[in-house]
């Protein structure tokens, strides 16, 4: 008797150059490839044991999500964001965020959201202890992505999603420049505690507070890398 396949999802396929793309992506925001770094295409199809054309069509879509950043006659790097861009990108989060938080807050019910936050906050109250930067920033980001899908909005979502790799590298420039791991934790838990409550505009002003100024807080990064490197 055939099995009736009805209710199965179809798993997507994936293809060669999106495993590829899947292993650059990861390289990058580990790290792995430091920011301004040049990715050579031969390289990169020695070190995966396939023919240059998925590398080129996996280091493109890596391009398209400004992951990555094409320069003519000079090759594919890992871009250095500037202060504009930083800017711009956050910039970006807190429209999308704050739009989120609006129309979560106009529902009298809100009992999950704020049980789904707080959870991810004590998650990363244990991370701060024990784990590095980058597994602390994946849980932070891990926040601000419930946050939005929270608000139901595909479309809102999807634009989300669209800076989520810069917004990681913008965190990976901003490593050593945030606050205190416990005040981080603090913050997203008034975060999730203010989405509870009633006063919309307090949580907004909190939002806002909570990404701070990238810029300051870029050159504090800077310095203590700085001063790392004179030691």
């Amino acid at each position: 008797m055939k099995a009736d396949s009805k209710g199965i999802k179809r798993l997507p396929r994936v293809t060669l150059s999106g495993r590829i793309a899947e292993e650059i992506r990861e390289a990058v925001l580990s790290g792995a490839f430091p920011l301004g770094s040049q990715l050579n295409e031969m390289d990169l199809a020695e070190r995966f044991g396939v023919s240059r054309g998925p590398v080129r069509e996996a280091m493109q879509r890596l391009i398209q999500e400004g992951l990555l950043h094409s320069e003519p006659h000079r090759g594919v790097f890992v871009p250095e964001l500037t202060d504009t861009d930083l800017s711009d990108v956050y910039y970006v989060r807190e429209a999308i965020e704050g739009a989120a938080v609006q129309r979560i807050m106009a529902r009298q019910d809100r009992k999950d959201i704020h049980l789904a936050l707080m959870k991810i906050a004590k998650q990363m109250e244990k991370t701060v202890t024990q784990g590095s930067w980058m597994q602390v920033a994946d849980i932070d980001l891990a926040f601000h992505r419930e946050l939005v899908e929270a608000a139901g909005s595909f479309r809102l979502s999807r634009m989300y999603a669209t800076v989520q790799a810069e917004t990681k590298l913008c965190m990976h420039m901003l490593m050593g420049g945030y606050r205190s791991s416990k005040a981080l934790v603090e913050e997203h838990e008034l975060l999730a505690n203010l989405i509870a409550g009633d006063d919309v505009a307090a949580t907004l002003r909190e939002l806002s507070r909570h990404f701070g100024d990238p810029i300051r807080i870029l050159r504090k990064a800077n310095a203590v890398r700085q001063g790392s490197e004179a030691a």
